[in-house]
């Protein structure tokens, strides 16, 4: 793909200083695109940028650095200023969600989990299904989940610190939550018929969430998010892909 067709096209992409999200940074630049590495951590942030151009020059100047956490809204803000004061528009988001630790800060999910707590965990296993009644109707939606399941974790003994299994009960209800905003935005995107938002499922990628345990690379896991980044205006759109192909949600 050229460089020239999208040497105007400015991305920020969450969360960009390691594993996928680090090579959709590579990638993105690679295509002459000006990228925006984010990450929560300014050390590690300022890190990958190194790393990033250390390992091909020809990036230097493509990719930039600029904090971010996505779960505080001045560091939210910050970005939005940052953006709109350098580029006065953003062309690409890439809003990674992922969340499997040994120990996980509950304040640290508000932004990213949620469940019903009529339906308790069995939401889990319908959580797409969730994002198409999402759609239907107004008066549920992604923001309720993360503030009705937040109350189930802290009845426990020890509410900042939740151990496996819960794992992946909220690293599961973090993609739901995700993928339901995404559908959502798409469905009331009529102003902006040009804009495309899709969600897309990379694939069991080698990264450290997994303990390196993956079937493919993490630049072979870019590969689906870049191709969806670079998507003409009008472009598919409220899709679902896994890795470049589309399926179903």
């Amino acid at each position: 793909m050229a460089e020239t067709s999208f040497k105007r096209l400015n991305a920020v992409v969450t969360g960009g200083n390691k594993g996928i999200r680090f090579e959709i940074c590579r990638q993105l630049a690679s295509n002459g695109v000006l990228v925006v590495l984010t990450a929560r951590d300014e050390s590690r942030g300022l890190q990958a940028l190194e790393r990033l151009k250390n390992g091909d020059p020809s990036l230097a100047d493509y990719i930039i650095f600029h904090q971010l956490d996505v779960a505080d809204s001045c560091s939210i803000s910050s970005l939005t200023n940052f953006v709109t004061t350098q580029f006065g528009k953003l062309d690409i988001l890439v809003n990674n969600a992922g969340i499997l630790v040994d120990i996980i800060d509950v304040d640290a999910i508000r932004a990213a989990a949620g469940v019903d707590k009529h339906q308790g965990l069995e939401v889990i296993s319908g959580a797409y299904k969730l994002a198409e009644e999402c759609l239907k109707a107004n008066y549920y939606g992604p923001k309720q989940m993360m503030e009705t399941f937040l109350p189930l974790l802290q009845q426990s003994d020890s509410p900042t610190i939740i151990c496996c299994p819960c794992m992946h009960v909220l690293r599961h209800m973090s993609k739901a939550a995700l993928n339901a905003y995404s559908r959502m935005i798409d469905a009331k995107k009529k102003k902006y018929p040009n804009l495309c938002i899709n969600c897309v499922c990379p694939g069991y990628v080698k990264t450290d969430i997994n303990a390196n345990t993956g079937t493919s690379t993490a630049g072979e896991g870019a590969a689906g998010p870049v191709k969806l980044a670079l998507l003409p205006d009008g472009g598919p759109s409220g899709r679902f892909f896994h890795q470049t192909e589309e399926g179903s949600f």
